[in-house]
């Protein structure tokens, strides 16, 4: 296992790594379909998932106070087990579109998850960086680490 390492790039990109125990295909399998991304990613309440080019992803989720927030977007590039570059749009705040890489890199029988987050603006950045999204991304992939481990013991 290893933890989340979160860097800023340039004026408006984040960049995510970490590293998981399992083939990039579980790894794929976990970010793409509704049952898996359920189990971890946030306090889900629905997912769901078109997954094609052109096609839509939606995410709801409860947070402590009770409100329910969405998160959506569209699928721009799909290389099955390796790749995924998506649009990220919230529905509680429209600060302007994000772009989401997310590569699925093989390292033996592991793999190197490479997120590379495209804010509108620096001040959208650093605005979701001083309210907690890399610590909230870092609990996210401890319990995906979990799912995965578990999920491979079946």
């Amino acid at each position: 296992m290893s933890e989340l390492d979160v860097k800023l790039a340039g004026d408006t990109e984040l960049r995510m790594t970490r590293n998981f125990a399992a083939a990039p295909e579980l790894v794929y399998a976990a970010h793409t379909q509704p049952a898996l991304l359920m189990r971890w990613y946030g306090a889900l309440v629905s997912a769901e998932v078109d997954l094609r080019v052109g096609g839509a992803w939606r995410l709801v989720s409860r947070r402590p106070d009770g409100r329910e927030i969405g998160q959506f977007g569209i699928y721009r590039e799909i290389e099955p087990n390796a790749r995924l570059v998506q649009t990220e749009n919230w529905s509680d705040w429209n600060p302007g579109e994000l772009m989401v890489s997310t590569i699925f890199a093989p390292t033996g029988a592991a793999t190197r998850l490479e997120v590379t987050m495209r804010f509108p603006s620096r001040e959208v950045r650093d605005v979701l960086v001083k309210g907690g999204m890399n610590e909230e991304a870092a609990g996210q992939y401890r319990r995906l680490e979990d799912v995965l481990v578990d999920y491979q013991m079946r």
